[in-house]
């Protein structure tokens, strides 16, 4: 699992886990959560915690709230029970589930243009609305593209607050196929300026200054078609 703290990865591994990553000097520090107590000064850079519990979750998930956190690139937490820490997690806020897609022809993907960055299509879900089907409905709503629904590419978490309330939005991503394109036009009720096909690696230059999350779904669907 990985959640997008603030635009920054959290990304949680099990117990053994830490045999398998590519090596320790990748990390600016490294903490044992069994020895000391995460405080603010180790916010920066890439951290790893090991044997972290629910507990350490929290914990961090309120100094993040709290300090300074700007230095922080991104979290990796070891987990006694990586279960146990996900559920902790989502307890701490409010979930909503949305649905998105990435839309191919041709080998080119479809990037929405909103509030001055690039994105994907996506939005909530209705109620009672499959993952499958809601994400479809805001491709087509969002592009104005008709497309076909293909293979889950991954599942995203990320946090935001609104109304002084936390929320962790869980979207689904799928890959789509486009079917008939006549009607391709932004959802200016969206706020969306722009709807564009573009090759692989432009649309990885256009999503340079996007969202980790959104870069982390490109990423998964051009792997997938390698």
């Amino acid at each position: 699992m990985i959640v997008f703290i603030d635009d920054r990865p959290l990304r949680l591994i099990g117990p053994k886990a830490v045999d398998k990553l590519a090596s320790l000097t990748d990390y600016d520090r490294i903490i044992d959560a069994r020895l000391e107590t995460l405080k603010a000064d180790a916010l920066h850079g890439h951290l790893l915690i090991l044997n972290a519990t629910p507990a350490s979750a929290e914990r961090l998930i309120g100094l993040l709230e709290e300090a300074d956190s700007r230095p922080l690139l991104s979290v990796t937490m070891q987990c006694l029970d990586k279960d146990a820490v996900e559920t902790r997690i989502k307890s701490l806020y409010k979930v909503v589930k949305a649905g998105g897609g990435v839309v191919m022809s041709g080998g080119r993907l479809l990037l929405i243009f909103r509030r001055g960055v690039w994105d994907l299509p996506k939005g909530k879900l209705d109620d009672g609305e499959s993952s499958k089907d809601g994400a479809v409905r805001e491709v087509e709503e969002e592009t104005g593209a008709v497309v076909s629904l293909g293979d889950k590419i991954c599942t995203t978490y990320h946090t935001y607050t609104l109304n002084g309330n936390r929320i962790l939005k869980r979207t689904k991503w799928y890959r789509m196929n486009l079917v008939d394109a006549t009607n391709l036009a932004p959802q200016a009720e969206e706020n969306i300026e722009k709807v564009v096909f573009m090759e692989p690696k432009q649309a990885q230059i256009a999503l340079a200054s996007s969202f980790s999350s959104i870069r982390h779904v490109v990423e998964q669907a051009l792997i997938a078609v390698k």
